[in-house]
């Protein structure tokens, strides 16, 4: 029976008992707090009187200890805490009761409850032991790079980690990657626990070089091809246009071609890679495309929607003769489409780039000039057409941001006419398949977007920032809505289903509908668009960050070098500019004032990897 001043344990902590009144047993705690509690919460180890806690201090020889489980070890019948304490300490007295209790409480030697104590077996002694020395080494080793860490911090020339450290930075590589919110090193080394400061520590002891980039991974994006591969297109009456001039402008460095231009006359063909000849909906190469919703273009690497098979299958230009969803437009002398047809084809492409169809057009009358400049007119007519609908035109500066051999490369994007060609067809050929399938009631992925135009806009590169920020966010529905930036009152995008899911989805509605099969309901293809639209943003934010990520690596050995910038637009004692050979925003202090498209000129003194931030000055 439990008594006042008894020695008890409650909840692993020794305590003292105080009172015993109305049913409860109020106990004292070392920390002084004062709790009541039932006799079964408790543990009885001593009966007192035990008057403060000063009693029960002081310990047993290891050695003891060991020779008091040696005696019991062969026994088989469990003893008492009393008699464990006897043994151990020769008496048994509230300090060696709790001796005791601390010794079961510890486990290594005994086991079970202070009613009955048995002792392990040599075989379950040895075990923990090992296991005790082993976490012990690993404990001390951590102690030790942990110094070596924070000496690092300090002074990284001087102080180098050794190569085994890695394993005690997994938790900071983990932050850095966006796989983890949190670091036990970052915070034993007294550092903000956030993926730019894993990131730099990683970067300041070596564990990592510049040319890693963890924004893919930040964002949630698999690093890996799609797995799936589809099926072959099926046999089927395929329309023969291989009479027609095919061509796929593109830029040199692309390797997914999946469109096409032809003209013939007033009519324009837009023939688009056929993948939904065989991928269907819910099939596993459908369902893995929606996982990802768009195929990866990142500097070092591309990461495909589609399995790479899928190239081979379904690209257009890859072989003599290439299979093909075709869209033909029939247009009015305004650049209206009067009349859209969709039907597979077979066609013969010409694969080129954008630079060299500028040069074809500029060439002798040859046959492909001549349909090249026909095609360029027919885009120059859609352009004035969407103006007149208030079409929003930007043009701000791109690059190219390309990784070989761990050199970073930057090429600005030439402003080539074939390029606005390819945008236009591009654009009437959504239009028109928008316009189509409303036209049939087939559920279909449609894109609007509004604008808060303001009333004065200003000219050159501030004017087309301000046209920019005045965007909003475009908008994915089954409903058809208006699209300001295009001056559109219907728009889909359709051209680009081996690397776009929503431009699959479009293909599969048609498809399905040409076969006479059923198609996907509006809530089924809403519910698809919802799914795959988060991943579609996660890809263009991971594709912007790991652009700005290499385009800083780029600077990083570029101190005090000279770069030309724009003026933009002025915020408090900074200005906004823009640099056109790397297409980087930034703000600097001017030393002068400016006016909006002046140009200036940059002085580059930092860069900051982990931040994405690199310093200019001005250079007056």
């Amino acid at each position: 029976m439990i008594k006042q001043d008894a020695l008890v344990v409650y909840k692993g902590k020794p305590a003292l008992v105080k009172d015993l009144s109305d049913g409860k047993i109020s106990i004292v705690l070392q920390s002084r707090e004062q709790v009541k509690v039932r006799e079964k919460d408790i543990e009885l180890i001593h009966p007192g009187p035990v008057k403060d806690f000063s009693c029960i201090e002081g310990g047993v020889c290891a050695s003891v200890i060991r020779e008091a489980w040696e005696l019991l070890a062969d026994e088989s019948s469990p003893v008492q805490l009393k008699e464990l304490a006897a043994l151990v300490c020769g008496e048994y007295t509230p300090a060696s009761a709790y001796s005791a209790y601390s010794l079961l409480r510890d486990g290594l030697y005994f086991t079970g409850t202070a009613a009955a104590i048995t002792p392990r077996s040599r075989e379950e002694v040895a075990s923990q032991e090992a296991k005790r020395g082993e976490k012990q080494r690993e404990t001390d080793e951590r102690a030790q790079f942990l110094e070596r860490l924070k000496a690092c911090i300090k002074k990284p020339s001087d102080n180098r980690m050794q190569s085994g450290d890695m394993r005690f930075m997994q938790d900071v590589e983990a932050l850095a990657y966006g796989k983890s919110a949190k670091s036990r090193t970052m915070k034993e080394a007294g550092l903000s626990e956030t993926p730019e400061d894993a990131h730099a520590l990683l970067l300041n002891t070596g564990f990592w070089t510049p040319f890693v980039n963890p924004y893919p991974s930040r964002f949630g994006l698999s690093l890996s091809h799609a797995n799936v591969r589809p099926d072959a297109p099926p046999a089927e009456d395929r329309r023969d246009l291989c009479r027609l001039a095919s061509f796929a402008i593109d830029s040199p460095w692309s390797s997914d071609p999946d469109d096409a231009v032809s003209i013939e006359g007033n009519i324009l063909y837009v023939h688009i890679a056929d993948p939904a000849s065989s991928i269907t909906a819910d099939c596993p190469a459908e369902k893995e495309a929606r996982d990802r919703g768009a195929t990866v273009y990142l500097p070092e690497a591309t990461f495909r929607m589609l399995a790479n098979d899928a190239l081979l299958l379904f690209a257009l230009g890859l072989e003599e003769k290439s299979p093909a969803l075709t869209f033909k437009m029939t247009l009015d002398e305004s650049g209206e489409v009067t009349d859209t047809e969709i039907f597979p084809s077979i066609i013969k492409v010409t694969r080129i780039s954008y630079e060299d169809a500028d040069k074809e057009m500029e060439s002798a009358a040859t046959a492909n000039a001549t349909a090249l400049r026909a095609l360029y007119e027919l885009a120059q007519r859609n352009y004035r057409r969407r103006e007149e609908m208030g079409a929003v035109n930007i043009e701000l500066p791109e690059t190219h941001v390309s990784l070989e051999d761990k050199t970073v490369n930057i090429k600005p994007v030439a402003q080539c006419r074939s390029t606005s060609l390819v945008r236009e067809c591009m654009i009437i050929a959504g239009e028109s398949a928008g316009t189509w399938a409303a036209g049939k009631n087939i559920a279909f992925p449609y894109i609007s977007q509004e604008a808060d135009i303001p009333d004065a806009v200003m000219f050159g590169l501030a004017g087309f920032m301000q046209l920019r920020r005045s965007m909003r966010p475009r908008v994915l529905s089954t409903r058809p809505g208006r699209h300001q930036g295009l001056g559109l009152d219907t728009y889909s995008q359709v051209t680009s289903p081996l690397r776009r899911y929503t431009d699959l989805l479009a293909h599969i509605q048609i498809r399905a509908f040409l076969r006479g099969e059923k198609t996907l309901s509006t809530d089924e293809v809403s519910a698809r668009l919802g799914f795959s639209d988060a991943a579609t943003v996660a890809a263009v934010q991971a594709e912007r960050a790991s652009n700005h990520h290499w385009t800083m690596v780029y600077l990083s050995d570029k101190k005090d070098s000279e770069w030309d910038a724009v003026a933009l637009e002025k915020k408090g004692n900074r200005w906004a500019v823009i640099i056109p050979a790397l297409a980087l925003e930034t703000q600097v202090p001017l030393q002068k004032d400016v006016s909006p498209n002046e140009d200036v000129k940059l002085l580059l003194k930092s860069v900051n990897i982990p931040k994405g931030e690199a310093v200019f000055l001005h250079r007056s």
